[in-house]
């Protein structure tokens, strides 16, 4: 099993082993497009693998902070009261570069940048780029997805 992510499409792919699609969910990827450097808040490129799975049991909504839940779930007024709050919900897929040099080790670490697959309030957009770095999805999906993938799942992101 694997994903493949598509910047340009703007979609994640989950794929079996033999590489037959077995689900497509809408994403939203970084606002700022891709790059890997610390502080850039762009996507990270290239082979990941999923390092950890966060979340498992929370309801849809729950907000996390520090990947620990808060105890919030968000609502309009919670996201109304922070505006400017960028909210992980729900479950977090941890994401760990494969390539050193490009997404593993010194300032373009994916881990040590704390990029994830994530939900994501189930009013922001999705399909266009928006995030801080991270793969945001609806809530529901997030769910699905989780459920259906193990630590150790490679991860690929393309601008393609």
């Amino acid at each position: 099993m694997r994903i493949e992510i598509s910047v340009a499409g703007q979609t994640l792919q989950l794929l079996d082993d033999a590489g037959q699609l077995l689900h497509q969910y809408p994403v939203s990827s970084a606002a700022k497009g891709v790059g890997e450097q610390m502080g850039s808040y762009q996507t990270p490129r290239g082979r990941h693998r999923i390092r950890a799975r966060i979340g498992d049991g929370l309801p849809l909504g729950a907000v996390l902070r520090g990947r620990r839940p808060t105890g919030e779930i968000c609502t309009p007024e919670l996201m109304a009261a922070q505006p400017d709050r960028d909210w992980i919900l729900t479950r977090i897929l941890w994401l760990c570069g494969e390539e050193p040099g490009k997404n593993r080790g010194g300032q373009v670490d994916t881990m040590r940048r704390y990029v994830y697959i994530h939900g994501t309030p189930d009013s922001a957009v999705l399909g266009v780029p928006g995030s801080h770095g991270c793969i945001r999805m609806r809530n529901a999906d997030m769910v699905d997805l989780f459920n259906r993938v193990p630590v150790g799942t490679p991860v690929i992101i393309s601008e393609s």
